[in-house]
């Protein structure tokens, strides 16, 4: 099991950790403040340092999975290619210092928390979402056709705000009594502790959004800048597609 520590705290950028194990799947130490893949944001890169000041370069960050394929408790460090010789020298039990790409990652929490402004904005499911350090992009189910100019106007309205953005949870019954909290047709708030994660832009009297997700997100929406709708595409009779970018 890998403790998560960027569930709660988004802006740590390093932490020391052990090696727990490594294997075909990456690096698994116990504890991170990489997040993997998942929920439509990408995987944080980074490095690994060693005690001896060597380091070792992580690509990507998956979640693990067992022989089935499933996901398991495990965040596995992917090597970026040509580190074979280092990787044979790690063993369990070494300490190691991790630390994200920063520069990076606050790109994607910027756009992640922009994602969560558009569906303020768009009040309709989602069944599509990729948030990258280029781009971000949120399907809505819908058919409506979309203004890009007054998306565009409306996240900045919001940025200018200066909303707080909160870290809570929902237990699972609370979830349970209240669906339309889970705005997502195609990735479902992940369960197994009896409480789920959400982010609430906004106060509790008065929220902008709120909904299960276990992303990562800036604290204030004064922090995401500039972005701006790049594209609005007709994906399908029942999908329109909203693409960001930075301004």
């Amino acid at each position: 099991m890998t403790q998560e520590l960027f569930r709660q705290d988004a802006y740590l950028r390093e932490t020391p950790a052990t090696i727990v194990s490594v294997g075909e799947q990456g690096v698994i130490l116990d504890r991170t403040v990489f997040y993997p893949l998942g929920g439509g944001q990408a995987g944080d890169s980074g490095v690994l340092v060693l005690a001896d000041g060597r380091t070792l370069q992580v690509a990507d960050t998956r979640k693990c999975k067992d022989a089935e394929g499933k996901p398991t408790s495990g965040i596995a460090h992917v090597p970026a290619p040509g580190q074979e010789a280092l990787l044979e020298a790690l063993q369990p039990g070494q300490p190691v210092v991790a630390r994200i790409d920063w520069d990076r990652r606050h790109k994607l929490m910027r756009f992640h928390t922009s994602t969560h402004l558009l569906c303020h904005l768009v009040p309709q499911l989602v069944n599509g979402c990729s948030i990258t350090p280029e781009y971000a992009r949120l399907d809505f189910n819908m058919t409506d056709p979309l203004d890009k100019d007054r998306l565009t106007e409306g996240i900045a309205r919001l940025v200018a705000a200066s909303h707080g953005v909160e870290v809570g949870s929902i237990s699972d019954e609370d979830l349970d009594a209240n669906p339309a909290l889970v705005k997502s047709m195609s990735v479902q708030p992940p369960r197994g502790t009896g409480r789920v994660r959400t982010i609430r832009i906004g106060s509790a009297g008065s929220s902008i959004d709120y909904q299960p997700c276990g992303g990562t997100h800036v604290a204030n929406t004064s922090e995401i800048g500039g972005v701006v709708v790049t594209k609005i595409e007709k994906k399908s009779a029942t999908t329109r597609r909203v693409v960001l970018g930075f301004a």
